[in-house]
Formats: structure tokens, sequence, C-alpha cells
């Protein structure tokens, strides 16, 4: 910048502001403005002509009295007569008061225009610097339509100095974001990725920022840029903080650079190439491993920018799910943050952990960290921090600690916040329902959330509780029995009243044997409370007090005797005094069998979307909610924890699965359910990806590749491109499996004609069929899809389910086919479906007597596979572990002599018949080598078992 001369001090505008500040009250500070706009206008007016210091004094004045909060209605042309000049002071201010006091609706614009246009053409360097500092500041449409052309170029001349490249750069970026469909994607961008190999580390650090946002726009165009991200990264993290001396903060080099070139690499999968796949990985388990050093500098700086490039490394990773290690690691580096005194770490960290939660192979090492999660929920200070606690418990919580986990967030809930306990109450409800090993402790949890914190339990809540008490018969009597019990309280909440008038109206004849609950003392316990209650409540009392006569005949003339009471028949409200006279008549003229009829016991509910989760994804908003899996949940209650159970529909056959129930196959603690809202997405997309799949194939990926992961997990991205994401979340109990397909329009235009379809090989049949019509047919498979909306709305996001069965043993995959219109043009995508034979594994457990003995059986060399291969990947324990578990079988300990080798057994279901298998894999680190056996008792499983899970390793 030029240097400022001595006479450039403006000793006026000095006085100016000293006057200003000396003034005793406002009614003097306004005096003395209006004296000095009064002789400034007289200024602008004479018939002198002002020289250029004068009128840059006045300016100044201008923008000072403006900034006071006063309005100024004059000067605007005398300062745009200041960019004419070739001075840098009064061209600076003319600049400056443009910036702030011009509105982009000023007849002036096309004047600043042309001004501007010829600092640009100037080819000074200071000069076009202010000129694209004044395009930024204002930002408007119509500088964005006479210069958005113009700028690019500038951008990626070779001639261009590296200051005014930044500002260039950061220029197009705000015009980009006030107006991107003025800004044009031409030959610039290509060139504009090489600037991130640029010499000067300001330009490399600007031109970052600008391709990011560019690449969430127009990912394709910008794809070359990940090698060069991760080149410069890796020269980053590996140079000494002396290397990139200007550029080094505090001990760290270049971090601010270092966290724009991560954020860039998470618009994008995980690099196809291996090489440049092994370069960033090292790149990030550099940074995890200077996180691990003794600090440099005790200051808050080194460890804020230390911390910042350590953090958003753990967020790329998170990103790409697709290195057990490096997630495992990241959330060992978090739990270390857990204690840290600084309460943001500890946020950021409970923050970060919630989304490792969901991946595949942290879940268990999240696990690991309950009891400080749960220490965190009781001591920390911070609301906030205690509601991400909230959060983590919600997002680690599976069959194993779900019992502790409830105990604990019901424990904090009479202490809690009242701004988070509605919401505490929803996760309560969730993870009681969706865990429960029996029905019994999820109706004790919720009546105890009732007694806790009844005034937050909304109505989704105690609805939730009754659908599923009615849907499962083996836990009516106890229920029953505990409402009574609860009731019998001398104060109970009407949430609770509710229940209880309820389940005891449909299952009070369950417990009427017991002299301590017969009928009559039943009723007086419900009408003792009946005068405390609201109309609703009442409303549903009396709905009560009519079944109770179907029943329990013997009540039937006490409970007349109140239904005829002046305070019924006559009751101010219309609602309690229609249903008192309605009720009454028809327990009078109707006949026993009538009454029977009509109030006969409330059918099961039929399957729909759990109510409370729809009720917590509205309360979080779009992306904001923890990993559980929406599709798992049906008003039949949870499924999940049940070793036998049989589909709730009794008028479908058994072989058909529209009543598909979820799977009990144990999962790498990965198995980590998620909800999908429709039509709410928005990370790097126009829509928020919910699912959590960050690894996600761009168009043209190696599709294969891909497929392969979803060997050993059911839930991720398997299809993405610039217009479309395709998502998938699979569950599979026995032969019956289904399918959650999600298509996500990453556009901001609508999909039209937009269809799917199954198909496949010869050798497996596949019927595609509408609403819940399914046709069995021969052969292997039965792929049975619900139908499609046909437009899809710009950034919306569309489920559709299909529901397979299994027939007997297959190896070729169903193929889906997406067809829709895009801008006039007919789309076509064929997607291989991950339905292996290995999804229909049942995990078996075994001791070491059994699984030998086993083994023996199957030793006909027709029923034996063996490979040897080299590992593709690191020999890590836990992903082994984690990856046999995904696989589908038990995973066996101490059964093998050896304890390095891994044994595991499961059995195959079909519809027309069951495989046993049993495997064992045995590593050497040394060779970096496997020897995988597999023994089934059909040879062709054998072999399509061992070519699935000898690719994974």
């Amino acid at each position: 910048m030029p240097a400022v001369s001595k006479g450039d001090g403006m000793r006026g505008l000095a006085v100016f502001i000293s006057d200003i500040r000396n003034c005793k009250s406002k009614e003097a500070e306004v005096k003395r403005i209006n004296k000095e706009l009064a002789n400034i206008r007289s200024k602008f007016k004479g018939d002198k002509a002002l020289d250029g210091y004068s009128k840059k004094k006045y300016v100044c004045k201008l923008l000072f009295i403006f900034l006071l909060g006063h309005d100024i209605d004059f000067g605007h042309m005398e300062a745009v007569n200041l960019l004419s000049s070739n001075k840098y002071t009064e061209k600076q201010i003319g600049y400056l008061f443009i910036s702030v006091l011009v509105n982009s609706n000023s007849d002036l614009i096309s004047l600043i225009n042309n001004g501007i246009k010829n600092d640009l053409a100037s080819r000074n360097p200071t000069f076009m610097n202010l000129a694209l500092h004044c395009i930024a500041n204002v930002g408007s449409r119509e500088m964005a339509e006479a210069f958005a052309s113009q700028i690019p170029s500038i951008l990626v001349a070779g001639d261009t100095m590296d200051s005014v490249k930044q500002s260039a750069a950061l220029c197009l970026l705000r015009l980009n974001r006030t107006s991107p469909d003025l800004v044009p994607m031409g030959e610039w961008t290509a060139r504009v990725v090489h600037l991130l190999n640029d010499q000067h580390l300001g330009v490399v650090t600007a031109a970052t920022s600008l391709i990011t946002t560019l690449a969430q726009k127009s990912p394709e165009d910008f794809r070359t840029s990940i090698s060069l991200a991760v080149a410069r990264l890796s020269r980053i993290v590996t140079s000494a903080s002396i290397d990139l001396q200007d550029y080094t903060y505090y001990f760290v080099a270049a971090p601010w650079l270092s966290v724009k070139l991560l954020r860039l690499l998470q618009c994008y999968p995980p690099p196809e190439d291996a090489a440049l796949r092994s370069r960033l990985t090292e790149c990030l388990e550099t940074i995890l491993n200077k996180a691990q050093e003794p600090p440099k500098s005790k200051k808050v700086q080194h460890s804020n920018a230390k911390n910042a490039v350590l953090f958003e490394a753990i967020a790329l990773i998170i990103h790409h799910d697709s290195e057990p290690t490096l997630l495992v690691r990241a959330c060992n580096q978090l739990g270390q943050f857990l204690q840290h005194r600084e309460t943001n770490l500890r946020y950021l960290a409970l923050e970060s952990m919630c989304t490792l939660a969901s991946s595949e192979f942290s879940h268990e090492a999240v696990k690991t960290h309950i009891d400080t999660v749960i220490n965190a929920l009781k001591t920390e200070r911070d609301v906030s921090v205690r509601q991400r606690a909230v959060d983590l418990l919600y997002a680690m919580c599976d069959r194993s600690n779900s019992k502790q986990i409830v105990a604990e967030m019901l424990s904090y809930l009479e202490n809690a916040d009242y701004s988070i306990r509605e919401e505490i109450v929803l996760k309560v409800a969730i993870l009681a329902e969706k865990y429960a090993v029996d029905y019994t402790w999820y109706v004790d949890t919720i009546l105890n959330l009732i007694r806790i914190a009844g005034d937050h339990v909304s109505e989704e809540v105690w609805y939730r509780v009754i659908q599923i008490v009615i849907n499962q018969d083996d836990v009516q009597g106890y229920a029953a029995k505990t409402v009574f019990e609860a009731l019998q309280a001398p104060a109970c909440h009407e949430n609770l009243l509710k229940v209880g008038g309820y389940i005891l109206g449909e299952f009070g004849n369950l417990i009427a044997g017991d002299p301590r609950s017969s009928p009559l003392v039943q009723f007086n316990l419900l009408h003792s409370k009946f005068h405390l209650c609201s109309v609703p409540t009442r409303a549903l009392l009396l709905s009560a007090y009519i079944k109770f006569i179907n029943l329990f005949p013997e009540v039937k003339p006490t409970i007349q005797d109140v239904l005829r009471s002046d305070s019924q028949l006559r009751n101010a409200d219309v609602e309690l005094q229609q249903r008192a006279i309605e009720y009454l008549r028809l327990s009078c003229i109707a006949s026993t069998d009538i009454l029977a009829t009509v109030l006969e016991e409330m059918p099961p509910f039929p399957e729909r979307e759990s109510s409370i989760l729809a009720k917590l994804k509205k309360k979080k908003g779009p992306g904001k909610v923890p990993d559980m899996d929406e599709a798992r949940w049906n008003v039949n209650g949870n499924t999940e924890h049940s070793e036998n159970t049989e589909p709730t529909n009794k008028s479908s056959p058994p072989s058909l699965v529209a009543d598909l129930l979820p799977t009990n196959r144990p999962r790498p603690a990965s198995y980590s359910p998620t909800i999908l809202s429709a039509g709410n997405m928005a990370p790097s997309h126009p829509f928020t990806d919910l699912l959590n799949m960050n690894a996600s194939p761009a168009a043209g990926a190696s599709l294969l590749e891909h497929f392969s992961r979803f060997v050993c997990k059911n839930n991720g991205v398997i299809f993405e491109n610039q217009l479309l994401q395709i998502g998938l979340k699979s569950e599979y109990r026995q032969n019956l499996g289904r399918i959650y397909v999600f298509y996500g329009n990453k556009t901001s235009s609508q999909f039209l004609s937009f269809s799917s379809s199954v198909t496949s090989s010869d050798t497996l049949k596949t019927h595609i069929l509408p609403l819940l019509r399914l046709l069995l047919t021969d052969l292997s498979l039965n792929v049975h899809t619900m139908p499609v909306d046909p437009t899809v709305e710009g950034g919306a996001q569309l489920q559709q389910i299909l529901n397979i069965e299994c027939l007997s043993d297959f190896s070729d995959t169903p193929v889906l086919n997406v067809e829709f219109r895009y801008g006039g043009t007919l789309q076509n995508i064929a997607v291989k479906l991950p339905v292996m034979l290995n999804k229909f594994f049942q995990p078996t457990e075994m001791t070491s007597e059994d699984f030998f003995q086993r083994w023996k059986q199957l030793g006909v060399p027709q029923q034996e596979v063996q490979t040897i291969f080299k590992a593709q990947h690191p020999m890590d324990t836990d992903v082994t572990n984690a990856k046999i578990l995904g696989f589908g079988v038990a995973l066996l300990s101490e059964v093998d002599p050896n304890p390095a080798n891994y044994v595991g057994a499961g059995v195959i279901h079909t519809k027309n018949t069951q495989v046993g298998c049993l495997l064992r894999l045995e590593p050497n680190p040394q060779a970096e080598m496997y020897r995988l056996t597999l023994r089934t008792s059909r040879e062709s499983v054998s072999q399509r078992l061992c070519d699935l899970l000898s690719e994974q390793f």
C-alpha cells in the first residue's frame, strides 16, 4: 500500500471528531453536526472548485457523521468524483464512502461502474485492489452483471500480481454467493484449480475458498482439485514451521489454509486412486499424531489453531467413513477432549462424537466413553454442553447399554433445564421402545417418564405407549396392573390419568380377578380424579366408563348414575354433554351382544411412522437428529429385541414380506440406524445427508469397488453424480429383507417422469408390482417395490421401499434402474443393489467342542473352499472383528487354539432350506497375508461366501 504523506492527516477532520467527543449532551452533538453539515453543503455548492484534498476531507466527515447514526443525503457525487483521482488516499476514501453509503439501486451505479472499470483496466495493482474490494463490499446484482465475466480473466491472468489474485478470488466468491446465476463457468474454471499450486500461500488460501464454494455447485468441474489439494495439504502438514514462516501462526503451519483444504476435500468422496488415497491418509495420520505431541506454546492461540486443523481433519475422516483405523483414532482423540478444561473443546468433541457414533467402525470406540459422557451430563455447568451430552448418549445407545443410558437420562431429567426437557422426554421414549428387552421395562420407563416430567410429555409419547400395549398381547395385563398401582398416588399427572383411563378401559378385565383391583375399585379410582381433569381427559374417562359397562356388567348401575347426573347431562361443554347422553342411551337400549360389538377391544394399529420420531425431527430441524433407524419403527412396537416375533399383520401369509420384521442379527457397533426426513437435506448439497452416507461415489467412480463395501454394511450412498444421490438403508431377518432407497435431487430444478424398476439376469427373477401386490416367482429371489412419486422437487428427497424374499441361494444381484427427465433430457441410471447371499445370515453361537464337531461333519471336499490372499487394508483386530460381525456370522471367541485367528458361525436362511456355515480366518501380519477357509453344507454357497468375504480384507 502506498505510504500516506504528511499532508494527508486532515486536521479539520481531527478537530471535528474532537469537538464531537467533547459535547456534553446529545443536543450539543446534534447542533455541532448540523453546523458541520451546513458548512459542507455550502462548500459543495460554492462557486469555487474544491481540490481533491478538500473533497476527501469533507467526504470523510460525512462518512463519520453517518457512522454516528445520522442520515446523509448529499455528497455522493463528490465521492464518485474521488474515484477518478490518481492519489491513493483520495481514491480510497471515495471507494470507502461508496461501499458504506451508496445503495445498490442508486442512480450513480453506472458512474461508479465506469470508475471501477477504469481502475481494473489500469493494471495498477493498488487501484485494482480498491476496485475489487468495492465490488465485493457492495455485491449488488448490477455490479455482478457488469464485472462477473471480467474478474475471472484477472484471476487467471499470468501477469496479475499475487495481491490482486487474492482480491479477485474473494471478490468472485462474494459475487457467486449473491448472484450465483451470473457467475459464468467457462474455461477459467480449469485454470483456477491450478492456483492451488501457486507459490504464494495467500493466493492459495483465497483460491481454496472460491473453489470450495464452486465445487459444491458443480463438483465435476472441479474434481481435479482433489489431487492438488491433497498435494498441498501434504506439503503443509509435513513441513516445519520455519518453512512457512510468513504463514505460521503460533508454531502451527498455515492453519487456516489447512482447514480450507480439508473442507474442500469434504465436497468429494474418498479419492479413487490408491496412491492419492494413501497420501491423504498419511496427511490425516500426521495431523492426528501432531495432536498427541506436547504443545509448543502455552498461548491459547496455539491450541486454537492446532485444534482447528484437528477438528476439520476429523470431520473429513467422518465424511469419508472409509478408513476404520482413522475413525477409531479420531474417536480416541475426541475422547481426550471430553475432560479438557476448555468448555468449547468439550462441546466440539461431544458434537463430533455424535456423528462418529453412527459410523460402522467407530461406534464401539465411542461407547467406551459412556462413563465420561454421563459424568459430563451430571457436572457440566454449560447447558449447551449438557445438551450435546444428551445427543451423544442418544446416538451411542444400543441394546447393550440402553438400560444404563435411559436410567441416566431419567435421572438427569429431574434437574434438566426446561428448554431441553421435552427433547429428552422424546429421546427417552424412543430409546425405551427401540431397545426394550421386554415390554414390561418399556411400560415402567414411560410411566416413570410421565411421573418425572409429565408437563413435557407430549401427546405423541402417551399415544405411542397405548399403541404398543394394544399391539402386544403379552404386556397388556402387566400394563393394566402397573397403571392401576400408579394411579393410587395422591397426586398424579394428567397424562398418567389419560394412559390409565385408556388401558383400564381396554384391559381392566385382566386384573379384575384380584379383589384389590375389582371393577368397582377401578372405576372409583378413575372417577375420584375426574373433577381434577381438563375437558379432553374427562371425555376420555367417559369413554373408559362405557367400556367398563361392557367389561363389567356388575358396575353398570353405578356408571349409569354417573352418566345420568346433572353435572354430565347439563355440562357446559358440548362434547362432554353429548358423550354422556349417547353413552347413557347406548347402555340402556343396546343388548349385550350389540354392546359387545360396538365396544369391542381396539384392533392392532397398522404399521406407520413413529409419531415420536416425527415430533423429534420437527423439533430438532433438518439434519439435526442423531442417527436412529426410523425405518424400523412401526406401531407394532420394537421388533428388534424379540427373538421369535411374528408379523402383526395376521391377514397376510407368513411368506409375504409386506410386514417385514427387522433383524435380530448382531452387527458391529457400527450398526447405527438413522432418521431420514423426506425433502430435508443440506451440507454440501441442497439437501442434508441424514443417513451419514458420507462415502458417496461420484458418477464415473468404480461402482464395483463401492458395491463391495456394502458386503459388511447396510447403509450408505450407493450412487452419486451432479444430479442425483441414491442412498440405501437395509435390514434383514432370516429370509426376508427390506431396503429403503432414498433418491436425493441435488439440483434446484424438478425431476419429471421419475420412475424406478428392478431388473436382473435370467438366473435371478424379480417382479416389480404396484402398491402391496406381490407375486411369488420361482428360482432365487423375490423383489417387490412400492411406487414412487413421478415428480421430485429441487433439493428434495424421495423414499422407496423394496421388500425382498430369498427363496434359495443365489450369486447374481438385482439392478436398480432409475429414469427421469431433467432439463428436457432423459436420464437413465443403473445401479447394482447390494443384495448378497450373506445378508440372509442368522448368527449362531457355538462352544469350541460343538464348532469342531460340526467342522468335521462338513469335511467333504466339495463343502470346503479355501483361499490365500494379500491384505489390501491395515490388519487391525477391531476392524476385522467389525467386518466379520457385519458379514452376518457370530464371532466365536476362545474356540480356535490360536487366539489370533478369527472363527465364525451362522446359518443362511432361504424360504426352501437353511445352509449352515463355518468360517476360519487366519492372519499372518508378518507377510500381510490371510488364509480364509469356509465350510458349508452346499458347495455353491461356500464359493460365493468366500468370494464376498475375501474382498473385505
